[in-house]
């Protein structure tokens, strides 16, 4: 799983998918009905790679925080980001003991619970780390490998055949 490439857009619900850098903004997909959509500069945009929850002591980033609830029940989901504060609140305390009481808000535990809902349900909680690299090599050499095919047949020049010179136009 690679939150780099997995965005929350303020004012945007859901999470988008990173797809170009734009001139004054960036390009991105939703998860939920695939449309692509620029979003302005303007815009708060935020990695899910750059996002961490506020501990007593050290913040605690995002990916460490969706494993802790994926490792005490793989495949079921966080509570409803609806449900009652009482039980969002449990739901934070058991996943992360330590975490700031006076920083980290109820949206907050919304969001986190909605996330890691929209992330298990799109079959993005991934969190063998060898498997992404090796994908992500195997792309690169594959991409790399088509790269250097297409520089090097544009690289060769086109034979190209050039009308002689008939005798006549020499010396007259």
């Amino acid at each position: 799983m690679d939150l780099k490439d997995i965005m929350s857009v303020s004012g945007q619900s859901g999470l988008f998918r990173f797809v170009s850098q734009g001139r004054n903004g960036i390009i991105v997909e939703s998860f939920t009905d695939n449309k692509r959509s620029f979003v302005s500069a303007s815009h708060k945009v935020s990695s899910l790679a750059d996002i961490a929850i506020f501990t007593d002591g050290e913040e605690v980033p995002l990916k460490d925080v969706l494993k802790s609830i994926h490792e005490m029940e793989p495949g079921v989901p966080a509570p409803d980001p609806k449900s009652s504060p009482d039980i969002l609140k449990k739901f934070m305390e058991k996943i992360l003991p330590n975490y700031d009481r006076e920083r980290v808000y109820m949206s907050d535990i919304k969001k986190l619970a909605s996330w890691y809902n929209s992330l298990l349900e799109l079959k993005l909680l991934n969190f063998d780390e060898s498997a992404p690299e090796e994908t992500a090599k195997s792309e690169e050499t594959v991409q790399t490998e088509s790269k250097s095919k297409a520089k090097t047949a544009a690289a060769k020049p086109k034979k190209t055949t050039t009308p002689k010179r008939s005798a006549r136009g020499k010396n007259q």
